[in-house]
């Protein structure tokens, strides 16, 4: 468990395919998944405080069909990444899913994150993109791991929701928008036209550039779209882009 969270902890969680689900908002999520992709609890680490939380919300049947293994508050603490940590904690496993997974269910509305480093924006873009109805999120190579454990906190239990493809290229974001006839919305803050004027039409893949750089360079006929802003901010977090422009795609496009 501390190799999972410790400074190789990267490199371990892709060779093992495992991380750790850390406090009860994530541990409600891995418990009651709504994908059938969702990651799945091989262990449960509780104290007795956290096991009795957990029983009192979801019947004893699904707490124990769960291998649990009590602990006490110390060696919760040793083996949490938290400061102070819920007496809840999960060893889970995930299978990384791939572009052909995701067009099996014939997806009309997907979010691609390019090279997102801030864990915080990572896990509020997967939220952020369930709460409005996507029906995946992808992410670039060289972006942030999305099972590290801020990553996963940072989900607030979306990760159980809906499916997350990583490492992708943006040569297979182009590939998949020209044979699967995906309209590409690029969000850039020099875009001539506004993300007001959207319309859903047509499957879409809105496209999200990195924190300090940026979006990459884009074929030419990908459609740089902004988001007005009345004040003087020179620019909005890349989280926060998100949640507009995923809510005006997701929900008010749609009405």
């Amino acid at each position: 468990m501390k190799a999972l969270l410790g400074s190789r902890g990267k490199k371990i969680r892709r060779e093992e395919s495992l991380f750790i689900a850390d406090g009860a908002q994530s541990l409600r999520s891995a418990l009651n998944p709504r994908i059938a992709t969702a990651p799945l609890i091989e262990k449960l680490y509780l104290t007795e405080a956290g096991e009795s939380k957990l029983r009192s919300e979801f019947p004893a049947q699904i707490i124990d069909s769960h291998e649990i293994i009590p602990v006490t508050e110390a060696v919760m603490s040793a083996m949490a990444d938290t400061e102070s940590p819920q007496g809840i904690l999960a060893l889970c496993r995930y299978k990384a899913l791939t572009l052909e997974n995701l067009l099996e269910k014939a997806p009309r509305k997907l979010a691609f994150f390019w090279q997102i480093q801030d864990p915080g924006n990572a896990g509020t873009a997967i939220r952020t993109a369930d709460a409005c109805g996507f029906d995946a999120v992808l992410f670039s190579e060289g972006s942030v791991d999305i099972y590290s454990p801020k990553v996963v906190r940072s989900t607030a239990g979306s990760l159980w929701h809906i499916p997350v493809v990583e490492d992708l290229a943006l040569a297979e974001i182009v590939a998949l928008a020209d044979s699967n006839e995906f309209e590409v919305l690029a969000f850039d803050g020099g875009g001539e036209r506004s993300i007001e004027t959207f319309s859903a039409e047509r499957p879409v893949i809105a496209v999200f550039g990195n924190e300090a750089r940026g979006l990459p360079t884009l074929p030419g006929t990908i459609e740089k779209i902004q988001i007005p802003m009345k004040g003087f901010a020179e620019s909005l977090n890349v989280a926060s882009a998100a949640a507009i422009a995923l809510f005006h795609i997701g929900i008010a496009g749609n009405r």
